[in-house]
């Protein structure tokens, strides 16, 4: 295949070039007029697209080098992207028509930028799995191997749905988890910001006045004194303490033994543990089942399966049940093996695989963990809502109390 550098002009009289594929000069053209470009040279060349100074490849480079960065898409963005690209597909256009059809918005953001790279990629000749792979930090490897598998089908379309119903479904057990977590943050920073400003503007003008009239104060007045004075003058050091030890746990927990110690940590914490675990349970068996559906076999798919779980305690476990797996079908025994699956989702893996119908084992074990992750996210969010309201009530109450106490000793020794 031969390789043609074009100069044409886009619908809006816009000047644009590039190179494209071609078996011969006619089919070049065809390409050219395929992307919306009127051509108005269109000559054989030795390089390719990826090989064009003003190219792809010459940013990639760049990319690379880390002189900047690549784009990405947010998960909002990447649903969007797959629904849209999913219909238009689905409609009976080919995938370098809808890609087009999407990269005429002129988008210059991210996104925009992704589009354009894998329509050229597309009409260059490249497969969409294969083009998908240059952005792996938005398209995971379930993503790509989905693609891959529907390309391979020859059934790309409902490959392409069944990617949008995954991640419709991610984003909703995400939305579900950070919703638990909303109304308890909001509380807790509300709180913390009315303490602070009781320590530093409340509690100094009290402990000036008690010095004025020179009461005796109650130990717990003077404790409380003595942190407010604490606050007032190391305040901005403490702070920058709490931020240095903050960043340093943030990157502790990221790798090695502090994501191990930190991530079994969270399994044991009562209430949010159950909703990480079940959380984890419903995405093993969602993106397990998205991919055997798809045609991938059991072996890849676990392996795919273990680089999109969170938890790494979980996620190892499905690494050693894939390095477990002999016959290339059982999945229930290595599984049990681990003692980190419940007894529950082993046994309904252990009927599919009886039955023959895996996936739809899968399914059930998804519906059923998404509908325990609905009720521990309401649990969650019952408990604690009243819990921290009290939490909060209990320290500013104390404060109060502490401020009060030599208020009522000294009112007591007024009637003596």
């Amino acid at each position: 295949m031969a390789h043609f550098k074009y100069i044409g002009r886009s619908r809006k009289g816009e000047r644009v070039e590039g190179v494209v594929d071609s078996n011969d000069r006619a089919g070049a053209v065809r390409i050219i007029e395929s992307l919306g470009h009127v051509p108005v040279s269109v000559n054989e060349t030795t390089k390719t697209v990826n090989q064009d100074g003003d190219g792809e490849t010459k940013k990639r480079f760049n990319f690379d080098l880390g002189f900047q960065r690549k784009p990405k898409m947010k998960l909002q963005d990447l649903l969007l992207f797959s629904r849209e690209l999913s219909d238009l597909v689905a409609s009976g256009m080919t995938i370098g028509r809808a890609l087009h059809t999407l990269s005429a918005r002129k988008d210059e953001s991210a996104v925009g930028q992704i589009i354009v790279t894998l329509r050229d990629e597309i009409v260059q000749g490249t497969s969409l799995s294969d083009a998908l792979e240059l952005y792996p930090e938005t398209f995971s490897s379930l993503y790509v191997n989905l693609v891959r598998a529907g390309e391979a089908s020859g059934n790309l379309p409902l490959a392409l749905e069944n990617v949008c119903i995954h991640y419709e479904r991610v984003q909703d057990a995400r939305s579900k988890v950070f919703s638990a977590l909303v109304y308890p943050a909001i509380v807790m920073i509300v709180g913390g910001i009315a303490v602070i400003g009781l320590m530093i503007f409340i509690v100094p003008k009290f402990a000036n006045t008690f010095d004025e009239m020179g009461a005796t104060l109650p130990k717990p007045t003077l404790a409380l004194m003595s942190i407010s004075n604490f606050v007032t003058r190391y305040g901005l050091i403490l702070v920058g303490l709490i931020t240095a030890g903050v960043i340093f746990l943030k990157k502790w927990v990221k790798h090695g033994n502090g994501q191990q110690i930190w991530h079994r940590v969270q399994l044991k914490i009562p209430i949010m543990g159950a909703v990480i675990t079940t959380n984890a349970y419903a995405h093993f068996a969602r993106t397990f089942g998205t991919l055997l559906q798809n045609g991938v076999s059991i072996l890849p798919a676990l392996g795919i399966v273990q680089k999109t779980i969170d938890n790494v305690i979980i996620s190892e476990e499905v690494g050693n049940a894939q390095a477990r797996v002999t016959d290339g079908a059982s999945i229930s025994k290595p599984l049990a093996q681990g003692k980190v699956f419940p007894r529950l989702m082993i046994d309904m893996l252990a009927v599919g695989e009886e039955t023959g119908d895996m996936a739809g084992a899968l399914t059930h074990i998804t519906r059923r963990y998404d509908t325990e992750l609905d009720r521990l996210v309401r649990t969650c969010t019952t408990v604690l809502e009243p819990l921290l309201i009290v939490l909060v009530a209990i320290v500013v109450g104390g404060i109060a109390v502490c401020l009060l106490l030599p208020v009522l000793t000294l009112t007591d020794s007024l009637h003596v």
